[in-house]
């Protein structure tokens, strides 16, 4: 069943967002907060490719087993292609609700991605290893987890305050998204099953861009 219902899906999604991402950028040259939506989407949707292409790949051929490199490889790539997604989320923030100053939140973020980047390039990750150690997937999410806790803030708080109803749950997906993704961190080696939390986790992401998509739409049609 996971050989073949795995591949429909990851190849559903990327198709879904990069598509999603690549028409707002498009349509977004004379609203830079859609175009820069769009690139979010197109971000996420690309660096994903990096590790379930060579997933389906995989699944469909000689199984996991045998492609632990690329896969490996493909998994530090998205780790830090995440990271980017939630600097540009970050960005999209600053001009929905045109915030100025802040340069303190500001340089919180970039530390903290600056964390997060060097830490997964590190080789104590063991990205290609088969059985890569707990600790440093510990380690290199802190600081993803600390950005995901302020994106959660502060769009909860400025929708709320700005009575967005448009953006009103991207918080929401935020914090769903990371509710799926760390039991994963922590106990998918030990609980192989856990790693299925990655699917609503890759639904929470899909929600976020649809968001940001559905309010462009809805301006369009306004025009």
């Amino acid at each position: 069943m996971q050989r073949i219902m795995e591949p429909l899906f990851d190849l559903a999604y990327l198709g879904l967002v990069i598509t999603v991402g690549v028409i707002m950028m498009r349509r977004g040259k004379e609203n830079k907060q859609y175009g820069l939506f769009g690139l979010m989407a197109v971000v996420l949707g690309s660096g994903d490719a990096f590790h379930l292409v060579p997933r389906v790949y995989a699944l469909l051929t000689t199984g996991l087993d045998r492609f632990a490199t690329a896969l490996g490889i493909g998994r530090m790539v998205t780790s830090i292609t995440m990271t980017v997604f939630y600097l540009i989320l970050y960005r999209v923030w600053r001009l929905r609700y045109k915030i100025q100053g802040k340069t303190g939140l500001t340089a919180v973020m970039y530390l903290l991605a600056c964390a997060r980047i060097v830490l997964s390039s590190l080789p104590q990750n063991g990205w290609t290893s088969a059985r890569p150690p707990l600790s440093w997937g510990v380690y290199r999410n802190i600081p993803f987890a600390l950005m995901g806790v302020i994106m959660i803030f502060i769009f909860y708080a400025e929708a709320k305050h700005s009575k967005d109803k448009a953006f009103g749950n991207i918080w929401l997906a935020v914090l769903l998204s990371f509710a799926f993704y760390l039991p994963v961190v922590l106990w998918s080696d030990a609980l192989p099953l856990v790693g299925v939390l990655m699917i609503p986790k890759t639904c929470a992401y899909v929600w976020l861009v649809f968001i940001g998509y559905a309010e462009m739409r809805k301006k369009e049609a306004v025009k």
